[in-house]
C-alpha cells in the first residue's frame, strides 16, 4: 500500500477487497471518459452530474477499505464537481485537464494502472517552478497529499508564483528566513499538522514578522468558535474542508489581488 493507503480493514471477507479494486479499474476507465468529454466541452452538464455522482460514491466507498488518501481526493472532487455544475458555463479552469489529473492520482493512489485516454495528462496553462523564484504569491502549508496537490494543480493552471510545504517546521524555518521585500504573501495554513500546528506557526510570526504574511488558515473544523480563534488572532479568513478548488481559485484571486 502507498503512504495514503492503510492496510485493509480485517474485518473484511476474503475476497471483497479484489473485488473491489476490480471494480474500481471500471470506475477509472468511466471517469477517464468523462475527462476526454469535459477536455471536449467544459460545460458538458451529464458529464458533470456524472462526474459529480462517481466522486460521491469514491469519496463514500474507498475509506472503507483502508485507502482513505482517495476518500479525501474524491471529496475535494466532489467539492470542486458540485461548483462546476452550478456556474456550467464559468472557465475557472481547464476541466478536461483537472479531470484527467484526478483520474491519474486516484488510480497511483489505490496502486492501480492509469487508464489512457485521447487527451494530454497535463494542463494546458501555464507551469511555473516555485523554487525558481525569489516571492512568491502564494505559500501553500498542507500535509494532506490529495488536497496539497489539488490546490497546487490549481496554483498552476491559474500561473501563480507559489511554494509547498508538507511539514510545518520546516515551513516556519522558511517563512522566518524568506526576504520578501515590499511584498506580503498569501499563507494557506493547515491548522492540523503535525509536530508543529498552524497556530503555533501563526503565533511564531505574528512575534518574529508581524505583518509580512497575509494568514488564511484551512481546517476541517469550520465551527464559529475555531473560526473566531483564528480571526481575532489577526488570520485574514478560513477556508474549511472539504475545499472546493472553484471557490478556492476565486478566493485566493481576490486574496493575492489579481
Amino acid at each position: 500500500m502507498g503512504a495514503d493507503a492503510a492496510p485493509p480493514p480485517s474485518e473484511l471477507p476474503p475476497g471483497l477487497l479484489e473485488e473491489y479494486l476490480e471494480g474500481m479499474r471500471a470506475q477509472l476507465g468511466l471517469l477517464a471518459d468523462l475527462a476526454d468529454r469535459l477536455a471536449a466541452r467544459g460545460n458538458d452538464r451529464d458529464a458533470l452530474d456524472a462526474l459529480r455522482r462517481e466522486t460521491h460514491k469514491i469519496h463514500g466507498s474507498a475509506g472503507s477499505y483502508g485507502f482513505w488518501g482517495a476518500s479525501r481526493l474524491a471529496a475535494g472532487m466532489e467539492a470542486t464537481v458540485k461548483d462546476w455544475a452550478a456556474r456550467p458555463d464559468d472557465r475557472d479552469v481547464d476541466r478536461g485537464s483537472l479531470a484527467r489529473w484526478f483520474v491519474v492520482r486516484l488510480a497511483e493512489t489505490m496502486k492501480l494502472e492509469v487508464p489512457e485516454t485521447r487527451r494530454a495528462d497535463r494542463p494546458s496553462g501555464p507551469v511555473l517552478r516555485a523554487e525558481l523564484l525569489d516571492v512568491p504569491e502564494v505559500v501553500l502549508v498542507e500535509d494532506d497529499p490529495a488536497l496539497a496537490e489539488l490546490l497546487e494543480f490549481g496554483l498552476r493552471s491559474r500561473g501563480y508564483r507559489f511554494t509547498a510545504f508538507r511539514n510545518g517546521r520546516d515551513a516556519l524555518d522558511w517563512l522566518l528566513a524568506l526576504d520578501t521585500g515590499d511584498a506580503h504573501p498569501l499563507l494557506l495554513l493547515d491548522v492540523d499538522l503535525p509536530a508543529l500546528d498552524g497556530y503555533s506557526i501563526f503565533a511564531a510570526l505574528q512575534r518574529e514578522r508581524p505583518g509580512t504574511y497575509r494568514v488564511v488558515f484551512t481546517t476541517v473544523h469550520g465551527d464559529e468558535s475555531e473560526q473566531l480563534r483564528g480571526l481575532e488572532a489577526g488570520a485574514l479568513d478560513y477556508l474549511v474542508k472539504p475545499i472546493s478548488l472553484r471557490v478556492a481559485l476565486e478566493k485566493i484571486r481576490r486574496w493575492v489581488g489579481r
